[in-house]
């Protein structure tokens, strides 16, 4: 492909992308199997390309005076100082000539200082919820979010050791590393490739896990010979942690709305040696009672929008209220499953207090048997050693303090 062509390609995706729900991960690799002729290095940057519009979709929209894909490509192309008039001919595969109106925001750019939602990259009506989660620091922590991701891996201790996995990774060439706080989580740089052709991964023997969601399994306690229900389960990975937690003994329910994902399960299952998770689809989960309840709530993916920026944008007000009162039902439905003394374990991908500390609150009002345990206390309890920071009541993690995914954590049981 020609620099013009690639160009174009991104423009398509771009486009495409408005009217889909789909990953844009997914969507551009279904885009480019439909054209074969498109070379590594092509996708690769074009898919850059994408995805760099996406971190700063704000500021592009801003000095073009244009939401529309070709003004966002043609704002990107001037971030990296490129030749514009040169990609916009109108020949061959690329894109039509520049409009006069185009060519204008091209030769004068914005001079009037733009507000801090366009600087941070974030949608206008999140700036009082990132106001309240961060108070003076949000454009610190929005400037976090526009890196990009490290790979984060969890090693599955019912077949390796993460002393294995890591030599078997820098065998292969891998620049790997061992994590600060999960003893089970490795990793690696940003676009880190082909791991999962990997032969230890082909073998069972790691799973893709943010850190942060790995310590919240390991806030959960999970036991063997427990009867545990990951509530809201998708397609299982916290299920496959609990289930080594639990060394593969007991009962483990993946529960989930969604039939497909739940499919997911039974092959990673297998690449694990796990055997005691048993699926459940439907609206509500079985009626039965449980030693221990995850719920890993369906949010806003706030807290990963380092990995999938395109998610920022499709964010609404209404789509934040259905998942609020969501999570409430779940949370409700979590605690007419939680036998006794069992702990309810509430965590979302989430960095917006209207979905974890408020949503806690709000559990607490209609649930008065219920109260918090301090997460740092738990975390004492299970290793001995003291709690990584941003772990106090509530676990809270974001990509700026603690170089994971942002990410909360509640336990809850009843008080007496």
């Amino acid at each position: 492909m020609t620099p013009a062509a690639r160009v174009q390609a991104a423009i398509d995706i771009l486009e495409g992308l408005q009217d889909s729900r789909l990953p844009a991960d997914r969507f551009i690799r279904e885009f480019f199997r439909a054209r074969r002729y498109a070379g590594s290095k092509d996708r690769a940057a074009v898919s850059e390309r994408v995805y760099d519009v996406f971190r700063h979709r704000a500021s592009f929209a801003w000095r073009m005076g244009s939401e529309a894909p070709r003004a966002l490509v043609i704002a990107s192309l001037l971030k990296e100082g490129a030749d514009v008039p040169s990609l916009f001919t109108g020949d061959g595969y690329g894109p039509a000539l520049l409009t006069d109106e185009e060519c204008a925001c091209i030769v004068v750019a914005p001079t009037s200082q733009a507000a801090p939602h366009i600087t941070g990259e974030y949608p206008a009506f999140l700036q009082s919820e990132l106001t309240r989660a961060f108070d003076d620091d949000v454009a610190l922590e929005m400037g976090a979010m526009l890196e990009r991701a490290p790979v984060d891996l969890r090693v599955n201790t019912l077949k390796a050791t993460r002393d294995d996995v890591l030599a078997a990774l820098k065998a292969e060439g891998f620049e790997a590393q061992a994590t600060r706080h999960s003893p089970f989580a490795i990793r690696l740089p940003a676009g880190s490739r082909g791991l999962e052709q990997c032969k230890i991964f082909l073998d069972g023997a790691f799973e893709f896990q943010d850190e942060a969601a790995q310590i919240a399994v390991l806030l959960a306690q999970a036991k063997p010979g427990m009867r545990v229900l990951d509530l809201a389960a998708g397609a299982g990975g916290k299920s496959l942690a609990l289930a080594a937690a639990m060394n593969n003994s007991g009962e483990l329910t993946a529960h989930d709305i969604d039939e497909g994902r739940l499919r997911q399960i039974a092959p990673r299952a297998q690449r694990a040696g796990v055997t005691i998770i048993q699926t459940h689809a439907g609206q509500k989960p079985p009626g039965r009672p449980y030693d221990l309840v995850l719920l890993d709530a369906p949010c806003s993916g706030s807290g990963t929008w380092r990995r999938s920026p395109e998610n920022k944008w499709r964010l609404t007000p209404e789509r934040l209220d259905q998942l609020n009162a969501l999570q409430d039902m779940l949370l409700d439905q979590a605690a007419a499953r939680a036998a006794g003394k069992a702990r309810i374990v509430y965590a979302t991908c989430s960095i917006l207090p209207c979905e974890n500390e408020d949503r806690i609150a709000a559990f607490l009002e209609r649930h008065p048997a219920f109260k918090v345990i301090p997460a740092s206390e738990i975390w004492r309890e299970s290793t001995g050693s003291r709690p990584p920071p941003g772990l106090g009541e509530f676990l809270k993690v974001t990509p700026l303090v603690d170089e994971m995914d942002g990410f909360f954590t509640a336990i809850l049981a009843r008080a007496a």
